[in-house]
């Protein structure tokens, strides 16, 4: 009996690691794992390809692998935001497939308990569809919404950005 004891409170207390990142001044969390690299945002080394959607700002070369670049702001549909010297393109690694997003900024890295972690709200409507959502983390003060970006990436619609680089 107190083995089960033991084992219930070790997985109470297992951690995972998460790179947040900014949009419109809100924090959102996605598994550090799936974080291949994290780059400046620079307009001039992507290249726009016609007939996709907005959110799909184009492709660019790293390294020699031809990576589709996304901006989550406005595939979120958040207000247009001009890009600075904080915007970053966190390069991802889902699945054997490379696709950057396009964020105001990325924060720091946070590990969060199961029991900081709660389920996703549902909502009717809402911007970003809860399926895309693993839940809301709170760490003190802050909130994080915690996204399962390889469900978001590989979802019917991003499907477009793999037709867009063959």
């Amino acid at each position: 009996m107190s083995k089960e004891l033991a084992v219930g409170t070790e997985n109470e207390t297992e951690n995972k690691e998460y790179l947040v990142f900014i949009l419109a001044e809100q924090e959102y969390g996605i598994d550090i794992l799936k974080v291949q690299e994290i780059r400046g945002y620079e307009a001039q080394t992507v290249t726009r390809i016609a007939n996709v959607p907005s959110f799909i700002k184009g492709v660019t070369n790293l390294r020699g692998v031809i990576v589709p670049i996304v901006d989550l702001r406005i595939k979120f549909s958040l207000e247009e935001v001009s890009y600075n010297h904080q915007t970053v393109v966190v390069i991802l690694n889902l699945n054997s497939r490379v696709v950057g997003v396009v964020v105001d900024g990325v924060s720091d890295v946070l590990n969060l308990q199961k029991s900081q972690i709660s389920d996703a709200p549902h909502f009717g409507g809402s911007v970003l569809s809860t399926e895309y959502l693993t839940g809301i983390g709170t760490v003190a003060e802050r909130m994080l919404i915690l996204v399962d970006i390889e469900k978001l990436m590989t979802s019917e619609e991003m499907a477009l950005v793999d037709s867009a680089t063959l």
